[in-house]
């Protein structure tokens, strides 16, 4: 199935992956005790693929849902946001679903149903590899690869399909402890930033592959060495810093009200990749990633809370009303 505002013209990234369909209580407490919750979706590329549109790029979304209800709800909500969805469709498997406990106000616990699930199944079959040639950047998670071997296939057929095209790869780490061990991941995550241009990672998510360090800056020389000309480290509340080109950057953390951080890390991620695209300096990269991860605190939910550009500007304003 492709759909979407294609219209013929390739999109300026390309992302693969898992969007499952999400239920969340909209009150803390116990999942036990909790009597209505709410359909949505999530996913960490679809999430990052959303931030990218609402800033002005244009996006494919590669993936498999299953051939029922919720494989119609992800592909509804993905083409509503715009992006070009590239998506087959699995009668003998069903979507994957995830579930958000909020058992405080502070803090979540996210439940998956993924085994076997059709998103599981993705495969270099899946793969559209004229639109990653096409395309100015490819955008890859350390989800996909951990979640069968024919979806661990697929991401090294996109990253090859990119290298001989000359299209851009990003990668973000973005380790999940359900689906594999540190151990195990290690040499995935190695084995992927060799291969990336642009690489982020939060400052525990870069120690798994290049060792524990007290500097965050320390952990992005280390990745660096691997290859990636590019590689951000999220530190959340704290900001990021980052080295781009052998220079060292640092950038603050916008102040919010955290509702949920959910997404953050994507919106961010979003936030940096559009500005790159746009040619924008390193400083105003990293300043939008912020700004773009700050609006993703504020609302509950993945990727409901991302920004438009037109937006960026309201977390400046003193007055909370804007007439």
């Amino acid at each position: 199935m492709n759909a979407g505002p294609g219209g013929g013209t390739p999109s300026e990234v390309v992302t693969l992956g898992e969007t499952m369909a999400l239920m969340k209580a909209a009150t803390p407490g116990p999942l036990a005790f909790t009597e209505s919750l709410r359909l949505g979706i999530g996913g960490a590329e679809s999430n990052v693929a959303i931030a990218l549109r609402r800033l002005g790029t244009s996006v494919t979304w590669v993936g498999r849902v299953g051939n029922d209800s919720l494989g119609d709800l992800v592909l509804r909500e993905l083409m509503a946001e715009g992006l070009d969805v590239d998506c087959s469709r699995d009668a003998g498997a069903t979507t994957g679903l995830m579930i958000k406990e909020r058992r405080t106000s502070e803090t979540a616990k996210v439940w998956y149903y993924r085994s076997g699930s059709a998103g599981s199944k993705l495969s270099p079959q899946d793969l559209p590899e004229g639109k990653i040639a096409a395309a100015r950047l490819l955008h890859i998670t350390g989800i996909t690869p951990a979640l069968s071997a024919s979806a661990a296939a697929a991401v090294q057929a996109a990253i090859d399909c990119a290298k001989t095209a000359g299209t851009l790869v990003s990668f973000d780490v973005n380790y999940r402890s359900a689906l594999w061990t540190r151990q195990s991941a290690a040499v995935t995550f190695q084995t992927l930033a060799r291969q990336a241009d642009v690489v982020f990672a939060g400052d525990d998510e870069a120690a798994i592959f290049v060792g524990n360090a007290s500097d965050p800056l320390e952990l992005a020389h280390r990745v660096a060495q691997l290859g990636p000309g590019q590689v951000v480290v999220k530190l959340g509340e704290r900001g990021c810093v980052a080295l781009v080109d052998g220079q060292e950057y640092r950038q603050d953390a916008v102040p919010v009200r955290v509702l949920d951080t959910v997404g953050a890390g994507d919106a961010f991620v979003g936030g940096y990749l559009a500005e790159l695209l746009d040619g924008q300096p390193v400083q105003q990269r990293l300043l939008t990633a912020v700004r773009t991860g700050a609006y993703a605190c504020m609302v509950p939910g993945d990727w409901e809370g991302m920004p438009r550009r037109s937006e960026l500007g309201l977390l400046d304003l003193v007055d909370p009303v804007h007439r």
